[in-house]
């Protein structure tokens, strides 16, 4: 089974993630540059950003920030958001069962391949983090996946754009790859998967059929 990451990996959205983020903290009195957002908290639970947010300044943050957060990245997802190059193309190429698996609630998953006409790929095989204890890196969120689609861990590849869901392949027993190729991507980027545990970093999309055949002889 193929697991896919959707924030940088099926959709080019951590750009426009981060930059509401930090616009948001920002008016709320928590002055933060969307790099650093990027850097510190790139896939991973938008409540596990807030609470180190809040553990870090030990301030708290206004009432229904949550709220009002999510709402300002879900009207800027769906004017903005663009797929990941080529990745309806290796979609179509790719064969046996595909989920998403998201650090993000589901809605905005859905919203996000809705926008992008990626849902038909995946529906209604989505997943968030927000249905388990632990966020990435914990294995938590693909620890669930394999149970509810009853495949085994060490079946399944998984496809992560960064360090804590690479992380959480790995401690889940899972086959991770990592992709540098969104335009967030940083020149260090694939030395920091690589250490996180993937067993594979591609840049193009194009190539991520033949990385899966390699890696599984799928």
């Amino acid at each position: 089974m193929l697991i896919f990451d959707c924030n940088g990996v099926l959709v080019d959205s951590e750009a426009i993630v981060a930059t509401v983020a930090a616009q948001e903290l920002t008016q709320a009195g928590f002055s933060v540059a969307p790099e650093v957002v990027s850097r510190f908290f790139a896939g991973r639970r938008p409540i596990d950003m807030l609470a180190d947010i809040e553990a870090a300044t030990r301030r708290r943050l206004p009432a229904n920030f949550a709220v009002t957060l999510a709402a300002a990245t879900l009207r800027r997802l769906r004017s903005e958001l663009r797929p990941t190059a080529h990745m309806a193309y290796a979609l179509t190429w790719l064969r046996g069962p595909k989920v998403v698996a998201s650090s993000s609630p589901l809605d905005r998953v859905r919203v996000s391949l809705e926008t992008t006409g990626l849902l038909r790929f995946f529906d209604p095989y989505l997943f968030s983090a927000s249905d388990v204890s632990r966020g990435k890196p914990a294995p938590d969120l693909f620890l669930n996946v394999a149970a509810r689609m009853q495949v085994a861990p060490q079946e399944c590849i998984v496809v992560e754009d960064s360090p804590a869901g690479v992380a959480a392949a790995t401690a889940a027993g899972m086959t991770p790859i990592g992709f540098v190729g969104g335009t967030h991507s940083s020149p260090n980027l694939g030395a920091y998967l690589t250490s996180a545990g993937a067993r594979a970093v591609i840049a193009d999309m194009r190539a991520l059929k033949s990385t899966v055949v390699a890696l599984r002889g799928w």
